[in-house]
């Protein structure tokens, strides 16, 4: 299993059913990781990828919306908790990273075209 980067490893992706969606680099959009890769640098301390891709099933097993773009391997839920949250969300913004939502414990983060950015005041 490849790493994608300095600090991401295809196994960070993977579908949680085991079917092997997001084990081959192909299956995730290289935008998303550069932009994690960049938070991670800039943050200063690991991020902790909750949900990466997801096939079909497993995403509507988890309630996800059927045009989640878990799918395409072009998102991830970050799990944070207090100033971390703050500070990944900040500069997620920063960088304008498409696809930005606070979600109690975590952040999804996705680098899909047509994504509605967060606004400051959501968090």
């Amino acid at each position: 299993m490849p790493w994608l980067s300095e600090h991401f490893h295809t196994s960070e992706f993977e579908c949680k059913c085991g079917c092997g969606f997001g084990s081959d680099p192909s299956d995730i959009n290289p935008i998303l990781v550069s932009y994690l890769e960049e938070i991670r640098i800039e943050v200063g301390f690991p991020l902790k990828i909750n949900s990466g891709c997801r096939c079909v099933v497993h995403n509507a097993a988890v309630g996800g919306t059927r045009q989640s773009v878990h799918t395409m391997g072009d998102a991830v839920d970050l799990d944070l908790q207090g100033v971390k949250k703050r500070q990944v969300m900040d500069v997620a913004v920063m960088l304008g990273v498409p696809g930005i939502g606070p979600y109690g414990t975590f952040i999804h983060l996705d680098a899909h075209d047509g994504s509605v950015k967060a606004r400051p005041s959501c968090w």
